[in-house]
Parts: C-alpha cells; structure tokens; sequence
C-alpha cells in the first residue's frame, strides 16, 4: 500500500467529514476557483453551459446536483425540485431523447433524498427518487442511484430493486473494494439492470472492504468481468488506463457492441481521454457535479489520486 494511500488519503476523508474545514473552504475565493475544475458551478445555468459544451464534443453526460445526508424533509424536497427543474431544462431540448443509449442521465444520493432520517427515511428516499424518476421518464432521461458508504448499501439496493420494477431502466452504482460486490453484480447482471462499477471514495474498515490498491483493481476486474458477461448494461466508471483497456478487452470477448456497455469519467479529470474514447465511437459519459454543496465531493475527489491532490497545492502555492 503507497503512503498516499496508508497515511493521507485517510486524513483527507477525515477532513470530507468535518463541518469547520467545510465552512473555511467555502469562505475562501482561492479554494472556490480550483473547485471549478471539478465542479462546474452552482447553478442550473451554470451545469447546462457545461453540459451543452460535453455534448459538442460528442459525450453523454451524468448531471449530480450535490448534496447528502439530509437531516430534514424540507431539505429533502429541496433536491426534489431542484432535480425537477433541471429535467425540466434539459427535456425541452429534444435532442437529448435516443432509442437505445440516453444521452441525459442523472445521478440520485438517496441520503440527499432522506434516506438518513430517523423516521421512516427508506420509504420517504423511495418515494422522492419515485418522483424524479416519473420525471425523468417523461423527458427520455436515464436515472441512476449512487452508492454510499457501505452502511447504506443494503438500504440502497433494496430501493432500487423496488425502483426497477416499475422503472427498469434505473441503474445503481456498486464499489468494487467492497468485498460483497462480485455477489451484487452477479445478482443485477442476472436481472439485466444498468451497473456503474467504481473502485470506490469512502474509507471503509478492512472487514468489508479491500484497501490496498492491487487488491481493488482485481476486484473491479473480476466484477466487470461479471457484468460484461450478464445481461445488463456496464458503465465502466474509471479513470485507470489498464481497466479502460480491459474493459474494451471483455466487451469484445463477450461480443458487446458500443451499444452494450459506455464508459465512464468524472468532469475535469482525463480529458483528453474522454475525447479519445468518444472519438473512437464509445459511448463515454462524464460525470456532471453541480451546486453549493461541493465540498464533500471535492475533498473526495483529492483523496482519489494523489495528482488531484497536487493539483489542489500548486493551485494553491500560485496564487
């Protein structure tokens, strides 16, 4: 295991988590700035310009307006209608509706939706992902449940296996350093259900999950597998070049065409990949964060790699 990932990617999750670290950031221009790079803005006008610009370049687009762990219903409402006049935005321009892959998805965190609250919190994340999801649908975008840390996994598969009864085409998302994710992909592969494979953001206790980095990798790659052989719908979430390169390895093994399975990519990192990928006629879908709850998100995304992190300090030492 790199030191990175023994001694600092602990310290920055642990900092993803603290309130008074999250009001300084928020306070401080500098920090604000760099943000963008990941984050392109807090507004709906803000995401639809970056939006707009991702499909120019031929890319499908994933849209998250940020924000988890909702302690309050009106809270909860708020992200309702927040996603609500985004499909609203996006559906009036026709030409996000395609027959077979969607270029609109969004991405739903059910905690943003009320799945943490103490009283009856499953069924209130369900009936509001409900709602977006009927949206959704009426405008010809795709939804998908984002995964969380892994005490939350068990209450989000359950909603979306309700979900997919009435709206089949809801994905989920299932992070390959969880040690019980060869068994949910061999489950959702089975039902033909959308599964966008990450590595995973969380720091998770060695019980449940793999830590060091080889030992994630070849649990992806054993899941993939598992998924490129199933019956659903693979979205490759990773920026690592060997899984890139074997997941256009399975597809062709297991004679997937590039209606079969797309890849994925956060909005700011990789880019020029992004474009070679879409280039070469794959589907590659970018992952669209938006709104003025970044900080969680960002902070994740440095403890990700350790060039994210370096980016963030010379950004910083510039100034």
């Amino acid at each position: 295991m790199s030191v990175f990932s023994r001694v600092a990617r602990p310290v920055i999750i642990a900092a993803s988590r603290s309130d008074r670290l999250r009001h300084s950031a928020e306070r401080m221009p500098v920090a604000r700035d760099v943000v963008g790079r990941f984050v392109p803005g807090e507004t709906k006008d803000d995401v639809l310009d970056a939006v707009a610009a991702l499909r120019d370049s031929g890319r499908l687009v994933s849209i998250d307006y940020l924000g988890e762990d909702v302690t309050d219903v009106d809270a909860a409402e708020a992200t309702v209608k927040a996603y609500l006049q985004l499909l609203d935005a996006l559906g009036a321009r026709c030409e996000y509706r395609e027959a077979t892959v969607r270029a609109l998805e969004v991405s739903l965190k059910l905690s943003a939706l009320g799945q943490a609250l103490a009283k009856d919190g499953d069924k209130i994340a369900f009936e509001n992902a409900h709602t977006i999801c009927q949206r959704a649908q009426q405008v010809g975008a795709w939804v998908t449940i984002d995964a969380e840390d892994h005490t939350t996994t068990d209450s989000t598969l359950s909603i979306v296996r309700d979900m997919r009864v009435e709206f089949p085409w809801v994905g989920t998302v299932l992070q390959a350093y969880l040690k019980r994710t060869e068994a949910d992909c061999a489950e959702f592969a089975t039902s033909g259900a959308r599964i966008r494979l990450c590595k995973g953001a969380y720091d998770e206790p060695g019980s449940v999950a793999f830590r060091d980095a080889g030992e994630v990798t070849d649990s992806y790659l054993r899941c993939l597998r598992i998924l490129m052989a199933g019956n659903g719908y693979p979205m490759v979430a990773s920026h690592d070049p060997a899984v890139i390169a074997a997941a256009g390895e399975m597809a062709r093994e297991f004679g997937r065409d590039t209606d079969g399975f797309e890849y994925q990519m956060l909005y700011g990192i990789r880019d020029v990949e992004q474009r070679r990928l879409a280039g070469e006629g794959n589907h590659m879908r970018v992952y669209v964060p938006f709104g003025t709850q970044w900080y969680g998100y960002f902070i994740r995304r440095l403890a990700e790699r350790p060039a994210n992190l370096m980016f963030f300090l010379r950004a910083l030492t510039h100034r």
